[in-house]
């Protein structure tokens, strides 16, 4: 920067305006050398290449003089605090055609029949939703000492499993003995009343942490108690944990650690829902409730060898629940069979105001069709072992091929990490990096603040292509088994419930493996009646793993 006497020399040499005038041209440039300079064009051009066009000089000079105004009005905004719940301003809807729905939601009930209490308490600690809350509603078992059961064995696995962020049990004993009094009273909430469970930790909750598996939120405390812990709570059900997830719902890597599998302890659950799966499959909870944006119910089911339904996008609300990603995030239960997760999903379905994506659609438990009334999907590569199980089951069996878009993983990946890098930008920057919330998250977090709202409302443009030729396979079917569709299905919004499907050799361990059924929009009751036989017919969801 010359200095003042060198600057008056320059501008009178000019010859605009008088002294007067001069000096004061001088003091404003002084001035703004002390500030960044902002936008210019010479940096317009250095970023061309992220904007795919090229420029000429004169038109690099107006864009850096737009982008200096818009960057100028962006940084006043950045004084305005947006949490993580604030939601934008657009909704994603998995099925833009459809009318809103103004009738009945459907009934769901547990089956009928009796139930005998266990011998042992391991036996107890595995039955099925089905039986627990046969046995509740007779009084052969109490709340309080199913809850003591479950809470004693969380404490015992869990040093070797790491399932657990946070234990409830002042709560959960206090909700068991107000359960215990009710159904003494006659007062019968419903199959879920006096069923202990475990919340994410991504699922906030008054008077516990909610520390969504990350370092730097570690001792987050949040006054909201999320929709779906409210709707469990008035379905009878209380928590005992809340569960571990991957950092910022990525894996199972926690900041106390890695969640290991029931079956393999030497390995990990995979995530993100990785405490929900681990603690289900080790008999430590009634039941879970995971969450989804790309995997993070289906895979740690996978692996865990666990139940688990990832709902239509909409029909769980999300209030309450740490945001990763707006247009992809979905709350489900994860259980040991797939009447458990058609329970769960009963109570916990439906509208909430909180939540404007959230829909009310029917949902039938059990289904007026049975299986035979289906028509389900498969593809080429789908295993004899599967096509003869549900040909014995007597289902229509139609050849699909899914839409197969080579653009799909790419602008998954532009929607969801754009999304979550402005859900968590302030962090971005306030300098929270790697020590916070893992390499990933703190580059993905800083890389995808150089992706254009252009591009990122293009891959919502694709997106709508993917949708619409979903749409068309699935008017051929009820229900498809199997399809490399994870990325397809989460952009669309479809339901899918995954499963045991037998067990391989990982090392000297045996492991499980297991099968997908995806459904229709708002096709649960379609999807879990032939999610249901197909269990009933294989039986693996009744092993456990070799926990001592």
């Amino acid at each position: 920067m010359p200095n003042r006497r060198e600057l008056i020399a320059a501008v009178a040499g000019l010859g605009v305006g008088g002294a007067v005038f001069q000096r004061a041209v001088v003091a404003s440039a002084q001035e703004a050398a002390k500030k960044p300079t902002g936008v210019t064009a010479e940096m317009v051009k250095n970023a061309e290449w992220i904007a795919g066009i090229e420029l000429t000089d004169a038109e690099r000079t107006r864009v850096a003089a737009t982008l200096a105004r818009t960057l100028a009005g962006m940084k006043r905004a950045e004084a305005v605090t947006l949490g993580n719940d604030t939601l934008p301003a657009i909704q994603f809807n998995p099925a833009p055609g459809l009318p809103p729905h103004a009738g009945p939601v459907g009934t769901v009930s547990a089956p009928a029949g009796e139930a005998k209490k266990p011998e042992s308490p391991d036996d107890l600690a595995f039955a099925p939703l089905t039986t627990l809350q046969k046995l509740l509603k007779t009084k052969a078992i109490s709340s309080v000492e199913l809850t003591k059961l479950y809470l004693e064995r969380l404490k015992k696995y869990d040093p070797i499993l790491k399932c657990v962020v946070t234990f409830t049990d002042e709560l959960a004993l206090k909700q068991a003995e107000a359960a215990d009094k009710e159904i003494a009273a006659g007062k019968w909430r419903g199959p879920l009343h006096g069923i202990p469970w475990g919340a994410k930790d991504l699922i906030a909750y008054p008077g516990y942490k909610t520390t969504w598996g990350a370092a730097h939120f570690k001792d987050q405390t949040l006054d909201a108690k999320a929709t779906v812990a409210k709707k469990l709570e008035d379905a009878g059900a209380l928590m005992v944990a809340k569960t571990t997830l991957g950092a910022l719902a990525l894996g199972d890597q926690w900041f106390g650690g890695m969640t290991r599998n029931p079956w393999n302890p030497k390995q990990g659950s995979s995530g993100s829902s990785a405490g929900s799966a681990s603690a289900v499959a080790a008999g430590l909870v009634g039941f879970a409730i995971g969450s989804e944006t790309l995997g993070s119910i289906v895979s740690p089911s996978t692996r865990c060898g666990v139940t688990g339904l990832r709902p239509t996008f909409g029909r769980v609300s999300r209030a309450g629940c740490m945001a990763l990603s707006w247009t992809m995030d979905k709350l489900g239960p994860m259980a040991r069979s797939v009447e458990d997760c058609a329970l769960v999903f009963g109570a916990i379905h439906g509208a909430d105001p909180a939540d404007p994506t959230s829909v009310s659609r029917p949902f039938e438990w059990p289904g007026k069709k049975t299986v035979k009334d289906l028509r389900v999907g498969v593809f080429n590569e789908t295993s004899d072992s599967v096509l003869k199980t549900l040909d014995r089951l007597g289902v229509k069996l139609v050849p699909i091929a899914l839409p197969n878009e080579a653009y799909a993983g790419t602008i998954s990946n532009v929607i969801l990490d754009c999304e979550c890098a402005a859900a968590f930008d302030d962090i971005t920057r306030a300098g929270v990096g790697e020590e916070g919330h893992g390499p990933f998250w703190a580059n993905t977090f800083r890389a995808y603040r150089f992706v254009s709202a252009v591009d990122y409302i293009k891959a919502n443009r694709l997106r709508t292509k993917l949708m619409q030729a979903m749409a068309k396979v699935m008017e051929e079917v009820d229900v498809y088994v199997g399809g490399n569709d994870l990325v397809l299905t989460n952009l669309t919004g479809h339901p899918t419930v995954c499963l045991p499907n037998g067990f391989t050799k990982f090392g000297d361990a045996k492991v499980p493996t297991a099968i997908t059924f995806t459904g229709k929009l708002y096709g649960e009751t379609e999807l879990l009646t032939l999610a249901k036989a197909y269990q009933d017919a294989t039986g693996f969801h009744t092993e456990r793993p070799p926990l001592a």
